[in-house]
């Protein structure tokens, strides 16, 4: 009994009685009870939460999708001129009395919601009709023997046939313009952002071509920059052509990017990926920041420069302001350069005629150790005028058709074979007389600057390059060519070679013709002597000539003559000086 009693009393091994079965262990029952209770709450009550919310939340972004629809709309609505007036679509119509009306033909459509809008016309492309009558080139006056004529450069060693070609007369198909946005509120940039440009008024039927050229072989970091930038405007109306040279260090709007210097707009546009690449966003870029349109491109490295110089035997330049310059990366000192200075490496090209290969012609394109860019892109256009006369003169030109597959190899471009076959007869028949020259003037133009990090670039000028712009859009006038079809021989009075022809040269970088026509008699002279055989004193062309070539005052002649041999006679002096460009004088 003892032992039962002890038994009872222990807590530990005394029985549980049935009030005691609440605190025992949780049964599976009941923890299934607990689970099904907690996934009741989530799909009866939480999932119908959520969807409540998805709902509202997409309602919320259809509200929004409609308001920025009609947004784009009233935008596209309030571009509709712009597009019309920047469109290069035009067709040619004749009236019953058969005068000539140029009409628009693109329509504003509708605008996609992206960096830029889309201009088309009526078919889904730009068309450039060129079915009006070629004008007649001019004639100048006759005189009574006939024109002395001295070449500058030799004969060309083989001739060629001229391919039959087609008229320039042939549609020419331009690629769409994407027409940038503002840029947003949000841009941070080192300085404003300008407005868009006003538009360049385009009264003639034009193909504008960029020629570029990159340096990035040299550099090493993968990073196109166009230190070359050239505008090349063919005037299909009047069969002439415009250059125009843009400074690399121009601070413009890059569109969907900053302020940054133009010559980085291209390779910002390789890098992001941006529609028709690396030209698509430097062609917007020009259009933001001048307000011309640009439709083709060709851009080039440094060793295909030098290969197509080469190509055609090498080309002949007139340099009429002296270079002092080291030698440089990817170029070649010219053999006819001076050492000046062995320790520093310096070496002077005087004013002279030079024959260059492709590797000297880049040393003077690039060089700018006593100049500028600005001078730089005149020495480039200098290049490229050289180096069609040369094709030109050995008739490669004309056999452009079969040299085309090689080109491509070297010359990346968005040029078509059938555009450039339309362009070629221009190019075969074109009087260095037609062709214009056009580079900003430093401190005109523009404005020097230094950037927060410490750079220097040019701030564009709006008005004057505005100026500028319509310059280079405006043909010369009959007048003009009139007056500068005035026939100049010039003779040299030096003992320096070669300088008739580099004046005649610099006589022709303004569209004067004039022919190189050797010494002169009598020996040399001091001064440089201007002598007009026309006499005329309304439309003369004679101040003009004196002050290109630096001629004083008391040194100018009038000697009427009605049996003259040319209008104009400069005799050329010892203190001849003609360098009238952002150069300066050599140590």
């Amino acid at each position: 009994m003892q032992e039962v009693s002890r038994m009872s009393n222990n807590p530990i091994e005394s029985q549980q009685s049935p009030n005691d079965t609440d605190k025992s262990p949780a049964t599976p029952k009941k923890r299934f009870s607990i689970i099904w209770r907690f996934w009741g709450f989530v799909f009866f009550r939480f999932v119908p939460l959520l969807l409540v919310i998805a709902i509202l939340w997409a309602g919320y972004n259809v509200v929004q999708l409609v308001v920025r629809r009609i947004d784009e709309q009233l935008d596209a609505n309030s571009r509709i001129s712009a597009y019309q007036a920047t469109a290069t679509t035009i067709a040619v119509q004749s009236d019953d009395d058969g005068v000539k009306h140029i009409s628009p033909r693109s329509n504003a459509r509708e605008v996609p919601a992206n960096h830029f809008s889309r201009m088309r016309d009526d078919n889904g492309a730009q068309i450039l009709v060129t079915n009006t009558p070629r004008g007649n080139d001019l004639i100048l006056p006759a005189v009574n023997t006939p024109e002395p004529v001295v070449t500058a450069t030799p004969e060309a060693p083989f001739a060629t046939a001229t391919p039959e070609l087609p008229a320039n007369t042939a549609p020419i198909v331009l690629p769409t313009l994407l027409v940038p946005n503002n840029p947003s509120a949000e841009v941070v940039a080192p300085t404003a952002v300008p407005p868009p440009a006003e538009l360049i008024p385009r009264n003639h039927e034009l193909v504008n071509i960029m020629l570029l050229g990159s340096d990035r072989e040299i550099t090493g970091d993968n990073i196109t920059r166009t230190d070359t930038m050239i505008i090349v405007s063919i005037n299909r109306d009047t069969d002439t052509v415009a250059m125009l040279s843009l400074p690399r260090d121009l601070l413009v709007y890059i569109p969907g990017w900053t302020m940054q210097r133009l010559n980085l707009a291209y390779g910002r546009g390789e890098a992001v990926g941006w529609t028709d690449g690396g030209f698509g966003l430097l062609r917007q870029t020009i259009f933001y920041n001048f307000g011309i349109n640009v439709h083709y491109f060709g851009i080039v490295d440094l060793s295909g420069v030098e290969e197509i110089i080469d190509t055609v035997d090498g080309i002949d330049v007139a340099v009429d302001c002296a270079l002092q310059d080291h030698p440089l990366v990817g170029a070649r000192v010219p053999d006819d350069a001076i050492l000046v200075d062995e320790n520093d490496n310096l070496y002077t090209l005087p004013v002279g005629y030079y024959h260059f290969d492709g590797a000297e012609s880049l040393w003077y394109a690039r060089s700018r150790r006593n100049s500028d860019d600005f001078d730089r892109g005149r020495r480039q256009q200098q290049v490229i005028r050289a180096l069609w006369r040369k094709a030109l003169d050995t008739g490669q030109l004309s056999n452009f058709p079969s040299l085309w597959d090689r080109g491509l190899e070297i010359v990346d471009t968005d040029l078509d074979f059938n555009t450039m076959l339309n362009l070629l007869p221009i190019a075969l028949t074109l009087d260095e007389s037609r062709i214009e020259s056009f580079t900003l003037i430093r401190r005109f133009h523009t404005t020097p600057w230094t950037m927060p990090d410490g750079a220097n670039v040019q701030l564009p000028n709006p008005e004057p390059i505005r100026d500028l712009l319509i310059d280079f859009y405006t043909p010369p006038t009959e007048n003009q060519l009139f007056r500068e079809g005035a026939q100049i021989a010039v003779f040299n009075g030096t003992n320096n070679p070669n300088w008739d022809i580099v004046a005649a040269s610099r006589l022709g970088w303004d569209s004067f013709r004039a022919v190189a026509a050797g010494q002169a008699e009598g020996g040399t002279v001091t001064d440089t002597i201007l002598i007009d055989h026309t006499g005329q004193t309304k439309g003369s062309s004679l101040n003009e000539i004196a002050n290109i070539l630096n001629v004083n005052q008391d040194n100018i002649r009038v000697e009427p003559d009605p049996n003259r041999t040319v209008d104009f006679e400069v005799i050329l002096g010892e203190t001849y000086n003609s360098c009238t460009f952002a150069v300066l004088p050599v140590q």
